[in-house]
């Protein structure tokens, strides 16, 4: 019996759309046999309603302080992660704590530039927005930037490109876990050109 895998988006103000609502949607269908695999939910610092990229606003489902179980945790990126965020002690500490329970860490588009101010990806690859990656390498030149790819897997941590890779991202730690017929079965109802 397939267990429910806990997903924890993390949102925050001007964070990227499609950058956390991607992931949550592939996740939040993806089944097997009529079974959800997955329980999906944001997380926010506090509770208050967040204000995301062009005005989208979003009542996270819970915050820091629930201090629930995360199996899987996603970094989304977005204006709020490379200009505040990534500077939010705060945060840093709650995502350095978080990575010790879960089984995979990943992120989205420039999320990736908070998981690397955690330091937990140096000494390891990792990708971002194309527009981004000449920072990450100034920044952080104890990770191994690669370019050019829609994901990068190093360890638990899975990094991916600008904004609708991360789709292409939740797609892979589905068929990582639970095979490629669940992916196939989770594209088609979604409409999804798995080709690209």
């Amino acid at each position: 019996m397939m267990k429910t895998i806990n997903i924890g988006i993390l949102i925050f103000n001007e964070v990227e759309v499609l950058d956390f609502a991607g992931p949550f949607e592939v996740f939040s269908i993806a089944s097997h046999h009529s079974k959800k695999l997955f329980n999906v939910f944001t997380i926010a610092e506090k509770d208050n309603v967040i204000i995301a990229r062009n005005g989208l606003k979003i009542l996270p489902h819970c915050s820091f302080e629930d201090n629930v179980d995360i199996d899987i945790l996603i970094i989304p990126g977005g204006y709020g992660a490379e200009t505040i965020e990534f500077k939010n002690q705060k945060l840093l500490e709650w995502i350095i704590e978080i990575n010790h329970k879960t089984i995979i860490t990943a992120s989205v588009c420039t999320g990736a530039i908070i998981l690397a101010e955690t330091k937990l990806l140096n000494g390891k690859k990792a990708t971002t927005h194309w527009m981004d990656i000449d920072r990450l390498k100034k920044d952080y030149p104890a990770i191994q930037v690669i370019a050019e790819r829609k994901y990068v897997e190093d360890g638990k941590f899975i990094t991916s490109g600008g904004i609708s890779a991360g789709i292409n991202m939740s797609f892979y730690i589905i068929e990582k876990l639970y095979g490629k017929e669940v992916v196939v079965n989770t594209a088609k109802r979604m409409e999804y050109d798995l080709s690209g």
